[in-house]
């Protein structure tokens, strides 16, 4: 199982290069995929396997997949039906079709996806695969991304369709954590029961209806008729929409029996049959006949799968492959009309069938199947159907009476479109000679009509081998309970009975429909249908949401930053202080200090920051904040926590040179006319801030009542981490998911900085010696003085320090060593990347203060957008170093060895982390310099020319 799903992820990413080299023709080797993968699902039919690859068993994320019956007939299905779709694209498409090559690569993807999802035994993993179809579904509906049209169906399909499966996840969390595991198999062999259970089962059947294009979330699937026609066969015809039917059929064993099932899947099963099949009726488009024609059979199907006895089951697995059969074979039939014709609408057809006989004949087979006709397999489904209904004794007998009633309706609509489809496209229509779409039309090669042709001879001759297919589908049939009247087998005749004379009264009546359908349909149209049209409601839900979020963010983000920090921090006090004060039954107690040095420093810091608000001169303040940030440091260090201490003097350093970077474009001191809003409520609102953390502290410390986990993490970051630094260890090791996300934000604020300052061009290095003017560097090179930094010759002589370049030029290479010596003892001693990094940075700041921009470009000739990248590869690419080492992803894994000289040393994989956070850290220091450095010296160049 594994191997199928790599063969489909590699065949998906050669896809591009074989199309580029063998044209639409490599669709033909790329079907040889889904083709392999097909033999091995037969040879392996009626075993059961199972897979099982550890992964991330916190989250209960592990690899679990499992091949049954069920996901058996599924996969022949996705793999067989995928197969035959990929050889008719060969021929559908031309060479010259524009992004051919991705084409290919999702639906390649989509069927390995596909196949996934069938044999996924975690339900979160096969929700991962059930996501992964609606995106790879999202982009194909949307091929011809040029076309309005195509953009609306792909997004609305992905709206309602990821709505759905969010819904579904919650249901599946909840579902999981009552049994006790996220198997399916041991969710369905031990099925929670309660209130609980019920709401999580209408969660998941609201992921598997949306899926299936069930009323009311049905609109999406004529919708997406707008994508190319091999999407429709495949997706929307054998694949993705029985996603849902599939789900269904899985759990149907465990929770057939729940209170929400029955009524839930049978009340919008018939519903979508009936209405769907009504609009099949009204419409002239060929594909959008077929489209509603899916839904009303999906409805169908739905109400099989979901009625939870034996043979309701055996029903709805023939019904399923039935219709897997002969719908892909009628949309193939439609994209070639379409290709040939140049059209699909009913009305400009005359005479299709005289023009193109063997094409007719496959329209009319599977159209015959999709009809029930005998002896098509759609006839033997159809059978077992009613007879199963009507020996359904699980349901009240005016349940089994209204549910017969309505599949009869129907079905009779069934036969009615059935006859409409076939009639509408090939039909003489009382003219003497072909319309002129069929007048012009070009023949369809053997290899465009020898996939539909196999479909529908299929569905004919699975007919009379019906006895032989109900072998392979009865194991999972049997999983579910059989009624009292269990002897019920697959067979094209059972005597005469009341199935049969159904049978006849649906086929008469659908026939009499078809002939009087001109009356039924145009003089009993509803001007607007009867319960709403459904997608006018999603778009007026649509339109209701956005009236609603503008309303909302304009009442609450109008544009000030002091109304918005003001809000946030009010709700900072205000809720927590005010739960607290209602909830809590734990006195805070508190030693104020344990040492006069503690003492001093806390006076200290508070002294800095009143006298920093009250200050009107920009620089002062910003010292003084800093310099309360390095009291905290030196209550870290007292506290005996060097490593904290040193992060808090370096950060406090370099962001003290970032705030006078930006504070050069400020006016000295605040403008106090200019102002916005009055001192006093933000004093009181400052006062609160820092009241409410620390009570809020305080109540956390005294509302412990277990051991506290700190004496826990030195052995814990020595024996898991490898390491004797407790911060550093949890940073990359215990903790490194947390510090990856962290990481990923600087990464996010440099880009959005950088973003702000270069309006026109993002990547780019500092600019360097040779980048400046030529007049700049004549005048460089005519100084006589002895140069110490190349950048500081460029530099007006009325801001240039020699004596803090000869410093710069002494003390940088001493700051780079220590960098990496932070770096490299950072897992047994104070540092790590992370303090590595800004001593490195530190370095920079000096040596472009000292030497200005052409300086930064001197010393790092390099984009800092790709040390940033670089960073973050390193970094998230440890997980999988991990994971191939044998450890947890983004844990250590160990190297022990003797080196000459160095002698036995040990490695752990979390130095390649912490270096990327090193990169990252120096990357984001880099790009500051450049944005609100370099960049706006360059802007002050340009304003005094």
């Amino acid at each position: 199982m594994l191997v199928i799903l790599i063969a489909h992820a590699i065949a998906a990413a050669m896809a591009p290069l074989v199309v580029r080299s063998m044209g639409r023709n490599a669709f033909f080797p790329l079907s040889l995929v889904p083709l392999a993968s097909l033999g091995w699902v037969i040879a392996n039919w009626g075993t059961e396997q199972s897979l099982s690859i550890r992964w991330v068993p916190g989250l209960s994320m592990n690899l679990e997949m499992r091949f049954d019956s069920l996901a058996a007939i599924m996969s022949v299905l996705v793999l067989g039906v995928g197969a035959l779709i990929l050889m008719y694209c060969a021929r559908y498409f031309t060479d010259d079709e524009p992004r051919l090559g991705i084409f290919a690569a999702e639906m390649v993807a989509f069927a390995g996806a596909m196949f996934g999802l069938v044999t996924s035994d975690n339900m979160l993993i096969l929700y991962t695969f059930w996501e992964l179809t609606t995106v790879l579904s999202f982009l194909l509906v949307g091929h011809y991304a040029e076309r309005a049209t195509s953009r609306r169906a792909a997004t609305q399909a992905l709206l309602v369709t990821t709505a759905g499966g969010l819904a579904m996840l919650v249901g599946i969390i909840m579902l999981g954590q009552q049994v006790g595991s996220y198997n399916l198999s041991d969710v369905i062999a031990n099925p929670a029961t309660g209130w609980l259970a019920n709401v999580a089962i209408v969660l998941i059947l609201i992921g598997a209806l949306s899926k299936s294009a069930i009323v009311p979330l049905h609109f999406w699937l004529p919708g997406a008729m707008a994508a190319p026609t091999p999407v429709s066969g495949y997706l929307h015809a054998a694949a993705m929409v029985k996603a849902g039917i599939y789900l269904v059929a899985r759990l149907a064993p465990g929770y057939a029996d729940s209170p929400p099932w029955r009524v839930t899947i049978i009340t919008l099963g018939l519903a979508s049959m009936l209405l769907a099949g009504w609009r099949a009726l009204r419409s002239f488009d060929l594909k959008l006949v077929l489209a509603f024609g899916t839904v009303s059979q999906l409805g169908f199907l739905m109400v099989l799968v979901g009625i939870g006895s034996r043979d309701a089951a055996l029903a709805g697995m023939t019904m399923v492959v039935a219709h897997a059969m002969f719908k892909a074979a009628l949309f193939m039939v439609v994209g070639i009309i379409d290709h040939s014709t140049g059209t699909r609408d009913i009305r400009k057809l005359a005479r299709l069938g005289p023009s193109a006989p063997w094409l007719a004949t496959i329209a009319a087979l599977a159209a015959a199947s999709m009809a029930g006709l005998p002896p098509f397999l759609g006839f033997v489904g159809k059978e077992a159907a009613l007879e199963s209904i009507l020996q359904a004794n699980m349901l009240e007998p005016w349940e089994r009476t209204t549910v017969l009633v309505a599949i009869a309706i129907g079905s009779v609509l069934t036969v009615a479109y059935s006859i409409r489809f076939v009639w509408g496209a090939f039909g003489r229509k009382r003219l003497r000679n072909p319309s002129t779409p069929v007048a012009n039309m070009h023949t369809p090669g053997v290899l465009s009509l020898a996939p539909p042709a196999l479909l529908a001879v299929a569905g004919l001759a699975a007919g009379p081998l019906s006895p032989q297919l109900e072998k392979l589908l009865t194991p999972y049939s049997t999983t579910l309970p059989a009624g009292p009247h269990a002897d019920y087998h697959l067979a094209l005749w059972h005597g005469f009975n009341l199935p049969l004379l159904l049978t006849g009264a649906i086929v008469t009546l659908g026939t009499v429909l078809f002939v009087a359908h001109r009356w039924a349909v145009t003089r009993l149209r509803f001007q607007h249908p009867p319960l709403g049209n459904a997608d006018r409601v999603y778009d007026a839900i649509l339109r209701g949401m956005d009236t609603l979020s503008m309303r909302l963010t304009g009442s609450t983000q109008r544009g000030s930053l002091p109304l918005t920090q003001s809000t946030i921090l009010a709700t900072l006090v205000l809720l927590p202080v005010i739960l607290l004060a209602i909830n809590t039954d734990v006195w805070a107690s508190l030693r104020l200090w344990e040492s006069p040095l503690q003492f001093t420093a806390g006076l200290m810091m508070m002294a800095a920051a009143v006298t920093a608000t009250v200050l009107r001169n920009r620089l002062a303040a910003v010292i003084l904040v800093g310099l309360s940030g390095y009291g905290c440091g030196v209550i870290f260090a007292l506290h005996g926590a060097p490593d904290l201490a040193l992060t808090q003097f370096l950060v406090e350093t370099l962001t003290l040179v970032i705030f006078v970077l930006v504070l050069r474009k400020l006016p000295a001191e605040v403008d106090e006319r200019q102002a916005i809003g009055f001192r006093l409520p933000r004093a009181i609102l400052a006062v609160g801030v820092g009241t409410a953390v620390a009570t809020i502290a305080a109540y956390a410390m005294n509302a412990r009542n277990s051991t506290p986990i700190y004496h826990e993490l030195p052995d814990a970051a020595y024996l898991i981490g490898n390491g004797r630094n407790i911060v550093n260890v949890l940073l990359v090791d215990i903790r490194a998911w947390d510090t990856l996300g962290e990481i990923s934000v600087l990464l996010v604020a440099a880009t959005g900085v950088a973003s702000l300052v270069f309006r026109h061009r993002r990547f780019g290095t500092a600019p360097r010696v040779s980048d400046a003017p030529s007049v700049v560097q004549d005048a460089a090179s005519a100084s006589t003085e002895t140069t110490w930094l190349r950048g500081g010759d460029l530099i007006d002589p009325k801001h240039r320090s020699m004596v803090l370049e000869i410093t710069t030029r002494l003390i940088f290479p001493t700051m780079m060593v220590l960098s990496v010596y932070f770096f490299f003892s950072g897992h047994n001693a104070p540092g790590g990347g992370f303090a590595g990094g800004l001593t490195a940075g530190l370095a920079l700041v000096l040596r472009y203060l000292a030497g200005g921009r052409y300086e930064l470009g001197e010393t790092v000739p390099i984009d800092a957008g790709k040390i940033l990248g670089l960073g973050l590869a390193l970094s998230a690419g440890t997980a999988l170093t991990s994971l191939f080492l044998g450890a947890p992803p983004l844990s250590s894994a160990v190297f022990e060895m003797t080196v000459p000289l160095l002698g036995h040393i040990k490695v752990v994989t979390a130095l390649i982390f912490d270096l990327g956070v090193y990169l990252i850290v120096v990357g984001l220091v880099l790009d500051v310099l450049r944005s609100l450095g370099a960049r706006l010296d360059a802007q002050e160049e340009v304003n005094a020319r």
